[in-house]
């Protein structure tokens, strides 16, 4: 469903998918309103003692893999994801953070990272100090398969944010799929006790998530906002439509735009998300 909306062909599994992916996305890119795009490596999956659970996560991106595209492309921006509870998690970090990584990404549900868990304190510091923010998957999750549900709550968030590290809530928190806990006004009361708490709007254009547009509009909300696309999940501005947050005729234009990277971007313009919002994260991220 994924590659079909995006555009590609079928049988490009039957081809070198990462190469042609990689040529795809650039594309994409350079024929968006996007001057570049933060991409994500996965980390598997551990238990609390460092522990890999074979056969648990759907997928692994290596940081080195994605380190070598944001030298190679300009466009790309590194995420490394790294689990705390790795034995080699502190020497990974440092590895990382002198191989230009510019923010760490991880989904605790997923990952099953219980981020306050005391014993990963040093490697928090360690990413404040280094000015290396954390990207965390916040709210429901159904693409990637969930091993602790109670992750998804920004309150496991805590401990980073106290550490002094600049902590991006993806999806704002909100739920994906219907009988998901809704955690946004969690993340919204977060905001007052934390000033280095932030919330992306990625996946916003699907069904969900996107339903507390206006709240993330107000003042004192607006500002705590950076966009984010989850590319490359669907993008389709009928609810945003339905909702009453945009236009018939932006829903109309958005439709007829291939480049799902800049629908996405368009349909959040027409939602009223103001500059500061696409250009925050380049004063967050670990940058040379």
């Amino acid at each position: 469903m994924m590659v079909s909306q995006i555009g590609m062909e079928p049988d490009i599994f039957e081809r070198n998918f990462d190469a042609f992916y990689v040529d795809w996305v650039l594309a994409q890119m350079r024929s968006s309103s996007l001057g570049a795009a933060l991409i994500l490596a996965q980390d598997e999956v551990y238990d609390a003692s460092g522990k890999r659970m074979e056969g648990v996560g759907s997928f692994y991106v290596p940081n080195d893999y994605v380190l070598q595209l944001a030298r190679d492309h300009q466009e790309f921006i590194p995420a490394v994801s790294i689990h705390p509870a790795r034995p080699d998690a502190l020497d990974e970090l440092e590895r990382c953070l002198a191989s230009g990584a510019a923010a760490m990404k991880c989904l605790p549900n997923c990952h099953n990272i219980d981020c306050n868990d005391k014993r990963y304190r040093k490697f928090w510091e360690r990413m404040a100090s280094a000015g290396l923010p954390l990207l965390a998957h916040t709210g429901g999750e159904h693409t990637v398969p969930v091993v602790n549900p109670a992750y998804a709550n920004p309150e496991v968030l805590r401990q980073p944010l106290e550490c002094g590290v600049k902590v991006i809530a993806a999806h704002c928190a909100t739920k994906s799929g219907l009988t998901d806990p809704e955690y946004f006004f969690t993340l919204l009361k977060m905001f007052g006790a934390y000033p280095n708490l932030y919330g992306d709007i990625s996946a916003f254009n699907v069904p969900l998530r996107g339903r507390h547009v206006r709240a993330c509009l107000k003042p004192g909300v607006v500002e705590r906002m950076i966009h984010g696309s989850d590319y490359p999940v669907p993008v389709d501005g009928l609810w945003a439509w339905l909702r009453g947050f945009i236009r018939w005729n932006d829903y109309r234009k958005s439709a007829r735009e291939t480049n799902v990277i800049e629908r996405d971007y368009q349909l959040k313009r027409a939602m009223g998300f103001p500059d500061e919002v696409f250009t925050r994260g380049w004063d967050l991220l670990r940058l040379p």
